[in-house]
């Protein structure tokens, strides 16, 4: 059953201003990576001891896929949203790491924000944001945004309370397009939000000798932004039977490599006493993708700090 859009308006907060350490992951295109890299990067972090909070702003909510909890619909997201209320979270979805589910609700933002478009003195979607997540940041060391590609709003809204925005890329150039239109809505949430910073570019499923792709993402993000885009170093190779069994299985892949391991133990043990092995995975070896999250979750973390040093200075 649809629901009225006429609710009540929460007052609007003084400002709409980057919350620390909230990094949103974009791309103008699906499939490029960034729930992945949200899910990995983050469980990274948290394995090292520090607290993390993970925000599925798409309505696929495809952030239950990866972590394995059980999908959601959003509505206690969007109702916290348009009530200006503390939002549900999923505590401990890993040690260390909470989440705040999205799903198909969030699609009625949108409606919801020309709905609020007329009336006089209502906050945008970047100031719903900040009136729900402000309160419970200071409980975190890094909070990270995975947004939709589509819907400009949400995006938009992300930016206007993140310091730093991560843009995963594939090699194709429906890709890159997806990257200049993530460059274009960056551009102008500066305005209100002028710490906001680009931490840089990750490429995604690609071999290990992109160059030609580097200097592309380069050249575009030249181009728009007017500056030269950080490349992460590391990039996150395409194997597509890793993939598959992280996500059937909602392991992140230092989870998954050890359990390759002992299903590989499993099998041998099967086949020594003549039995039929069954250990369900496509895989025999997540561990390169397990090294190169880590490097990338490194790398991440050592560009935020290069970019909270600037913002002090």
């Amino acid at each position: 059953m649809a629901r009225s859009l006429e609710t009540p308006v929460p007052p609007k907060p003084q400002a709409t201003r980057a919350i620390d350490r909230v990094v949103s992951l974009a791309n103008g295109k699906g499939g490029v990576g960034k729930t992945t890299t949200a899910a990995n990067v983050g469980g990274y972090v948290a394995l090292a001891g520090s607290r993390v909070l993970l925000i599925d702003l798409d309505p696929q909510g495809d952030l239950a896929r990866d972590l394995g909890y059980e999908r959601q619909t959003g509505r206690e997201f969007f109702q916290a949203l348009i009530a200006g209320t503390p939002p549900m979270i999923l505590r401990d979805v890993r040690e260390n790491l909470d989440v705040i589910p999205g799903g198909q609700d969030l699609e009625d933002i949108q409606g919801l924000m020309v709905s609020r478009s007329s009336r006089s003195g209502a906050g945008d979607f970047g100031d719903m944001l900040y009136a729900v997540l402000a309160p419970v940041a200071d409980e975190y060391d890094l909070i990270l945004i995975d947004t939709p590609p589509g819907e400009r709003i949400l995006v938009e809204g992300a930016f206007a309370i993140s310091s730093a925005v991560v843009v995963p890329t594939r090699s194709d150039d429906a890709s890159i397009d997806g990257v200049e239109r993530i460059a274009r809505r960056f551009m102008a949430v500066r305005d209100r939000n002028p710490s906001l910073q680009l931490a840089g570019i990750v490429l995604f499923g690609v071999g290990p000798r992109s160059m030609r792709l580097e200097r592309s993402v380069r050249d575009t993000l030249e181009q728009m932004l007017g500056t030269v885009a950080p490349v992460f170093a590391t990039r996150i190779r395409n194997l597509e039977s890793a993939s598959a069994d992280a996500r059937r299985k909602g392991l992140l892949f230092h989870e998954l490599e050890g359990a390759v391991t002992e299903a590989q133990k499993t099998r041998l043990k099967a086949l020594r006493a003549g039995e039929k092995p069954t250990d369900g995975f496509f895989s025999r070896n997540a561990g390169g993708l397990a090294e190169e999250y880590e490097q990338l979750t490194g790398e991440i973390l050592a560009r935020l700090n290069e970019i909270e040093s600037g913002n002090e200075s």
